[in-house]
């Protein structure tokens, strides 16, 4: 292995830095990778960037990664039949109505649960929470940046824990590609508990919620008497049903199909062909749904599908180009080459703290954590395989990292998308979550290296 193998990451990180632009960073990585794997000469640029195309279109001849990007534009139609229906306004009504939220305490632990509820998409979540609980927040008159961050630091670490979303089939993908003792499923399970950000995370939410204590900025953040507490809603409430019954055919049809292309053991079912399943009986049921509400046509729940789908378009080219690197890498030997580095330099239990530090600062730099594990996640396994790791164990450590980089980050899509739902600033929001975060992170690297010494 050449030192040169490392030249592919460290152009996608160069260029997320540089551009902020993550297909852009990761085209330009695979490019990067095939052209040192092309033949010496004058005609290896032309070479390289053949090869980027045929690797490209090498993704689709894996099932499983079919399966994903097929995933990963369905749930844009079940998301957007949700939204259309009338459904999530109706459940945020119904939620108001009902008068969860006699107190301080109660407003923010509804603005926490409604954030963990719909894990199957972050920025689904974000947005009903914060339309769910900014009137109570304001009658109470607790500031939007305490609203932004019990939901930012609610959906994201619970997407990442649950795993039956797309987080889940995007992460089983890519392990999928890899000989594993275990199944990628068992694997995938087993971060759970060894995830250690998220679910610090979580317990600070909690705390906060519970105690009303805040720290930091956000002790010192105002309540503003401008805002408006009218609530503004995107399309008019019908029934709640129409985003319950779609969201329970998923997470039900996701451990069902678990359980059956796995002949009944939960650990051994496919996760590519669960995900698929579930989210395709969730959009037809939706369908159905809506059309005997006499509400829509055909041709328009068509147009609502294709609109929905047409909005993930830039989340499922990140996805193929991920899996396009981390394919690309693994012939490069990219991670077999960082193992051997590793191996002969550093502890086994400082390498779990450092992939959580560098997926950090990849996440924070590109403001996604789909790009981090897609870089991120070749280098681990070959560390797994080569010194003889827990694969859980390294895994975890890579998706904390990208979930604690994503909080830090200006630039994340659920950073924005918590303050716009709450009415809060954006950098105010980054302001005041940021020791949060900070604090939750410097325990997991602890974590880690205590976990580290005691295990590895």
């Amino acid at each position: 292995m050449e030192w040169y193998s490392l030249l592919p990451p460290l152009v996608a990180v160069a260029v997320v830095l540089w551009k902020k632009e993550v297909i852009l960073a990761l085209l330009l990585a695979i490019l990067t990778s095939e052209v040192l794997l092309a033949e010496t000469g004058a005609s290896m640029i032309f070479h390289g960037a053949v090869g980027t195309f045929e690797r490209i279109v090498s993704i689709f001849g894996s099932a499983g990664n079919t399966r994903i990007l097929l995933f990963s534009l369905i749930i844009g139609a079940v998301l957007a039949f949700m939204r259309h229906s009338g459904g999530v306004t109706a459940m945020v009504e119904y939620v108001i109505s009902k008068g969860l939220g006699k107190n301080r305490r109660q407003a923010a632990f509804m603005a926490n649960f409604t954030g963990m509820a719909i894990f199957i998409e972050s920025n689904l979540s974000v947005l009903t929470a914060g339309i769910v609980s900014r009137g109570l927040f304001d009658r109470y008159k607790m500031s939007r940046a305490t609203l932004a961050y019990i939901i930012d630091s609610s959906a994201a670490p619970i997407c990442i824990l649950v795993l039956l979303n797309g987080w889940g089939a995007f992460v089983l993908g890519l392990l999928s590609n890899y000989e594993f003792e275990q199944s990628a499923a068992e694997i995938m399970w087993g971060t759970v508990l060894l995830n250690f950000y998220p679910i610090i995370a979580l317990m600070m939410v909690w705390y906060t919620a519970y105690t009303g204590n805040l720290h930091g900025p956000l002790a010192r953040s105002k309540f503003s008497e401008e805002h408006d507490i009218t609530r503004k809603h995107e399309f008019k409430p019908t029934k709640a049903r129409f985003m319950l019954v779609p969201l329970l055919t998923m997470v039900l049809g996701m451990i069902m199909f678990m359980f059956w292309t796995g002949d009944g053991t939960l650990a051994n079912g496919s996760g590519s062909k669960s995900v698929l399943y579930a989210t395709v009986s969730a959009c037809l049921i939706a369908y159905i749904m809506m059309l005997f509400s006499r509400k829509f046509t055909h041709h328009q729940l068509v147009k609502i599908g294709f609109d929905g789908m047409s909005e993930l378009l830039p989340l499922v080219a990140i996805v193929l180009l991920s899996l396009t690197l981390g394919a690309s890498l693994k012939v490069l030997g990219t991670g077999i080459y960082v193992a051997q580095i590793i191996g002969d330099s550093l502890p086994l239990f400082l390498i779990a703290p450092m992939l959580f530090l560098a997926g950090a600062f990849i996440a924070f730099s590109t403001g996604t954590s789909w790009g981090t594990f897609a870089i991120l996640i070749p280098i681990g396994v070959p560390l797994i395989q080569t010194l003889g790791l827990p694969p859980s164990f390294i895994i975890a450590a890579i998706l904390g990292g990208g979930v604690f980089g994503d909080h830090c980050s200006p630039i994340s899509d659920t950073t924005a998308v918590s303050a716009i739902a709450s009415g809060c600033e954006l950098l105010e929001h980054v302001k005041t979550q940021l020791p949060y975060a900070l604090f939750g992170g410097a325990l997991t690297v602890i974590l880690y290296m205590v976990y580290g010494l005691a295990f590895l």
